[in-house]
Formats: C-alpha cells, sequence, structure tokens
C-alpha cells in the first residue's frame, strides 16, 4: 500500500492504515477519497498530496 504526503504541512496518509478516527477504514486507496477530502492537520485538498516515494 501506498503513502501520501501532504504538501503543506508533512501529514502522511498511510492507505494500510486509514483514519479510523474520522471514517476512513484501513486499507482505503487514496484515489478513493472522497473528492472533498480535507487533510485532518491543516484542512488543504487531495490536490497538495503527493504519493510518497
Amino acid at each position: 500500500m501506498k503513502k501520501y504526503v501532504c504538501k503543506v504541512c508533512g501529514y502522511v496518509y498511510d492507505e494500510s492504515v486509514g483514519e479510523p478516527d474520522n471514517g476512513i477504514t484501513a486499507g482505503t486507496k487514496f484515489e478513493n477519497l472522497p473528492d472533498d477530502y480535507e487533510c485532518p492537520l491543516c484542512g488543504v485538498g487531495k490536490d497538495e498530496f503527493e504519493e510518497q516515494k
């Protein structure tokens, strides 16, 4: 599974973990997150994330 990093604050969305506190189950792929998904730390949209290499 992949990880995606917020370019603004550095938050890491880990597909294998998800965000259980926000109702996103483990295994949820980044591309399957809702279009209105926001970084839980700084509030920017999905377009401000990049795949961690």
